[in-house]
């Protein structure tokens, strides 16, 4: 590529698990990276990903820190707190995987110490950096209603956090940035089925400004389905993350539909858009030119928060149908 270092971010990645591996394939493969190192406290999985990218293996996360001027952070969920919080105090930039943090505390404490340090702390909110993320955006002003539903099949993977923390905030985070309105109130119901932790959810989220969103996420079903349906006043608008596909229904752009007084439709679809290569080349872009943020601390604050009061409402719920009898109660014999 002939570029010299002062344009190359040296990135280093903790976690060589399922994603660790994508993260380091993505960051060997972007000529603004110079992807260095990886640490994993197993070995042997370090080596195999390390092999792959052909980088090195750091022997503990202070000899990866010595290295870089970046960390991705792909460990498990309870590590991105203590993970984050001694990269960023060690003067580097950071971008943590999605939830920021198990607590909301921890949270905020990332967020301040982000912004004393003056380093890049992105969240990996990965569907922001989407071209159907964009698309809906340009056409849904206003959204009245929006459905989304997230299912896949069962993986062990994931299964150390609820599939609220684990697929759900995925379209809270979503939701979120397209509303942009504070939550009015939450009601939620969900289940632990095949692990510890809920496996199947679904929240009703009113909005401030009106606007309500019904999400369903589920880790037990027999296929995976990834999509999203957003009426307003502009039209509707229905997305399909699987498939790369949008359409929208209404007056402004598209092919007229005859008998429909005036409606047209537009279908779009992308063949080429990687949201993890886009997500990379902007973590760098922040790090290297301070561009903006797009998902920042306090993006990953809001996106926790939400399935924090989601899980709050399904515990509720759930001790009302127990009270009632509606479910079994476990803690009585």
């Amino acid at each position: 590529m002939g570029m010299n270092t002062a344009q190359q971010l040296r990135v280093g990645i903790v976690g060589a698990g399922h994603f660790g591996r994508f993260h380091a394939l993505k960051s060997a493969a972007n000529p603004t990276e110079e992807l260095i190192a990886l640490f994993d406290p197993d070995l042997s999985r370090a080596g195999v990903v390390a092999d792959e990218v052909r980088c090195g293996i750091a022997t503990s996360y202070e000899n990866l820190l010595d290295q870089v001027d970046a960390v991705i952070i792909a460990a498990p969920a309870e590590y991105h707190f203590p993970l984050t919080s001694q990269a960023l105090c060690a003067g580097k930039h950071v971008l943590v995987e999605k939830p920021i943090a198990a607590t909301l505390e921890e949270a905020h404490s990332l967020a301040e110490l982000a912004e004393r340090t003056d380093r890049v702390l992105q969240v990996g909110h990965l569907l922001r950096y989407s071209a159907e993320h964009t698309a809906i955006t340009e056409r849904i002003r206003r959204p009245l209603y929006i459905e989304a539903t997230r299912i896949a099949p069962f993986k062990p993977r994931g299964t150390d956090v609820s599939v609220i923390l684990d697929l759900m905030i995925h379209d809270l985070d979503l939701v979120l940035a397209i509303v942009d309105s504070p939550i009015a109130e939450i009601d939620a119901l969900g289940a632990a089925v095949s692990s510890a932790h809920e496996d199947i959810a679904n929240a009703r989220v009113r909005f401030e400004n009106g606007c309500v969103a019904a999400i369903t996420a589920s880790r037990i079903s027999l296929k995976t389905e990834r999509r999203m349906r957003l009426f307003s006043q502009d039209g509707y608008l229905s997305a399909d993350f699987m498939e790369r596909k949008l359409s929208f229904i209404g007056r402004e752009r598209g092919i007229p539909l005859p008998g429909t007084g005036g409606f047209r439709r537009e279908a779009i679809s992308w063949k080429d858009h990687d949201n993890l290569a886009v997500e990379h080349a902007a973590f760098a872009a922040s790090c290297l030119h301070r561009t903006p943020v797009l998902v920042d601390a306090y993006a990953g604050i809001r996106a926790l928060d939400a399935a924090i009061k989601v899980t709050d409402s399904i515990r509720k719920s759930r001790q009302i149908m127990e009270y009632s009898g509606l479910i079994p109660n476990p803690g009585k014999e």
